[in-house]
């Protein structure tokens, strides 16, 4: 009987290294990127926001709140509904990014947190993920159908790729590889560079920006990280990497990049010290009652809107992945009504649809059906 006990303990641990052997590969694959080191971690060990290894919010913020339910949250993920997820292809428009020509800025939105904008011959692309997946596997993450009309090949030349932080839906692998050729130059947060070179991005080509720290891109063009509330990770290890909101001086305008953010002060904080912003781009979506902190509600993003004196909202983070347990156009219609209530304007294009600044602003209700 023993001996039967001991093969069995054997096969049970013979299993657990296998798995465990096999977990260890996978998690050395390249698009886990790598930690910050050397230099780098130097450098935002400095930083007043990096305390005791990782970094911190303004704010205290839990991932999720106290009372959330682990088995509640696994029980949402089995029984996500249908609605979740599109019924049929989502309306999108496609054209030569290329051939975009206006004396004002345009704005084009691919779905999700990634966009261009084209202002004065500067090019600027954000959050780019055109790979499909918003994760590192193939069975979690999968854009909709019609979410998917560009391509990286699609993008045009860029002077500017800004990168908010590093999770999966803002910092993709394979599409950050296919824009390097085509790209000047990379901004992101601190710490997030460790992730591009360790792509074979030139260091030369990346710089990284602590809260409130501003760069001049060239002499007409200023950017400046500034605070969100919000986490980081793409491994198992959270908080080494910064996540930020940026705001871009151009020429002709002032843009506000939001990034990811729970609601909070830095909202007012980032209007009081910067003025109007001619268009925010606020997230919208991904949003649940057991993460509250991570993830502004639509009516925060109303609310985050008026705090930062916005001219016009344009609602991201929604319309390309489910990362989250609401019905997919949720977002945009409580985010509708709030704004509605607090008269902010919301533009609202559909995927790929050019649109100016400073003339009529796209209101289609396209995502009705």
């Amino acid at each position: 009987m023993i001996h039967i006990v001991i093969k069995i303990v054997l096969v049970i641990a013979a299993v657990a290294a296998a798995g465990l052997l096999g977990a260890f590969l996978f998690m050395q694959q390249k698009v886990f990127g790598a930690a910050p080191q050397g230099e780098r971690l130097a450098r935002l060990s400095r930083s007043p926001h990096f305390e005791n290894g990782i970094f911190k919010n303004i704010s205290p913020t839990g991932m999720m709140r106290k009372d959330a339910s682990y088995f509640k949250l696994l029980t949402d993920f089995l029984n996500t509904p249908e609605t979740n997820t599109p019924p049929k292809t989502l309306p999108s428009v496609k054209v030569d990014l290329s051939a975009i020509a206006s004396e004002k800025p345009v704005v084009v939105w691919f779905g999700h947190s990634s966009y261009l904008i084209k202002a004065g011959g500067f090019t600027v692309l954000v959050d780019p993920v055109f790979s499909r997946y918003a994760s590192p596997v193939s069975f979690y993450g999968k854009a909709y159908d019609g979410a998917d009309a560009y391509s990286a090949d699609d993008m045009p030349d860029l002077d500017m790729v800004i990168i908010t932080h590093d999770h999966y839906d803002h910092l993709d692998y394979e599409t950050v590889l296919k824009l390097n050729a085509k790209t000047k130059h990379f901004y992101t947060a601190l710490g997030v560079g460790a992730h591009l070179e360790a792509w074979d991005i030139d260091s030369s080509k990346i710089t990284e920006l602590d809260w409130w720290e501003t760069i001049a891109v060239s002499d007409a063009v200023q950017l400046t990280a500034t605070p969100a509330r919000h986490f980081s990770g793409r491994k198992l290890t959270q908080f080494e990497t910064l996540w930020a909101s940026f705001v871009l001086k151009l020429p002709e305008c002032q843009i506000y990049i939001g990034g990811d953010s729970g609601y909070d002060t830095h909202f007012k904080e980032i209007g009081e010290k910067f003025g109007a912003f001619d268009i925010a781009f606020l997230e919208c979506g991904q949003y649940g009652e057991d993460w509250p902190f991570i993830h502004s509600f639509p009516e925060e993003t109303a609310q985050a809107a008026r705090d930062l004196n916005a001219k016009i909202l344009m609602p991201v983070h929604w319309a390309k992945f489910s990362l989250a347990f609401h019905t997919w156009n949720e977002p945009i219609e409580r985010l509708l009504k709030q704004a509605k209530a607090l008269k902010v304007e919301v533009a609202t294009p559909r995927i790929g649809e050019p649109f100016s600044l400073d003339e009529t602003y796209p209101k289609t209700i396209w995502w009705r059906f």
